[in-house]
């Protein structure tokens, strides 16, 4: 495999849930086509519907992005996907595969998989989706054991871990343990980049990955930028134009 630190992973900034605005809703075609537009990589999360259609969306519930309630994994089908509307705008939810049509070849794309258990149908679905399409893909999760179907499975995808402090997670004592430890991630995700947040880099978790590329993630400012690059090899960012 190439070194990544030669590929647009570390070459390219990252548009987080594309280069998105009030006028442009996050993880929308439009936000993907301005990214594009921009020369930036695009960032987008992936989780699944009821009839196993991998669509891109990043929360689990509608209601902070189309006002609607209920959780998006009791989304019938495509069909009903498509009646609601992100952020009073036209723009509707995507499924990856529309995505992957419009921009795969084209636009370089960092999938974050919105799955949180050891055994999920999520990411065979979506190697599935991106093994037909030609272009630059990298994958990356919380979940180690969704980092670790690729290794296993898919290894010639790009590969990655997402990782904090997890200090204002909801989640378990026992989970935010396991995921803060850089040597349970390392046996068994065996990531090929580590993604951060931004704000707590750096720190010795990503010292003793410090082989591996290094993304910050998200950074919404030139001047947090400027506090945070010399501790990374790339940004995921929002809000702003990013220069150096």
């Amino acid at each position: 495999m190439k070194d990544l630190f030669e590929t647009w992973l570390i070459n390219k900034y990252i548009a987080h849930r594309g280069f998105h605005s009030q006028t442009a809703p996050e993880n929308s075609m439009l936000s993907f086509k301005l990214a594009r537009e921009q020369g930036y990589g695009i960032e987008l999360d992936v989780r699944l519907i009821a009839d196993g259609t991998p669509i891109v969306f990043h929360d689990d519930t509608l209601k902070r992005m189309t006002g609607q309630d209920g959780y998006v994994i009791n989304v019938k089908d495509v069909k009903e996907l498509k009646t609601f509307k992100l952020n009073n705008s036209e723009e509707t939810i995507p499924t990856l595969e529309e995505v992957l049509t419009e921009f795969g070849g084209n636009t370089p794309i960092l999938i974050e998989l919105k799955d949180y258990n050891i055994k999920s149908d999520l990411e065979q679905k979506v190697y599935e989706l991106i093994s037909k399409h030609k272009g630059d893909y990298a994958v990356m999760s919380f979940n180690p054991y969704s980092v670790r179907w690729f290794k296993r499975f898919a290894p010639e995808v790009v590969r990655g871990i997402l990782s904090s402090s997890f200090k204002n997670e909801k989640i378990s004592f026992v989970k935010k343990f396991m995921l803060s430890k850089a040597n349970f991630i390392k046996k068994i995700a065996d990531p090929q980049f580590i993604a951060y947040k931004w704000d707590e880099v750096p720190n010795r978790y990503v010292k003793k990955f410090k082989e591996l590329p290094l993304l910050v993630w998200a950074v919404n400012t030139q001047s947090d930028y400027m506090k945070v690059a010399q501790h990374c090899d790339n940004i995921i960012f929002e809000n702003f134009k990013p220069r150096i």
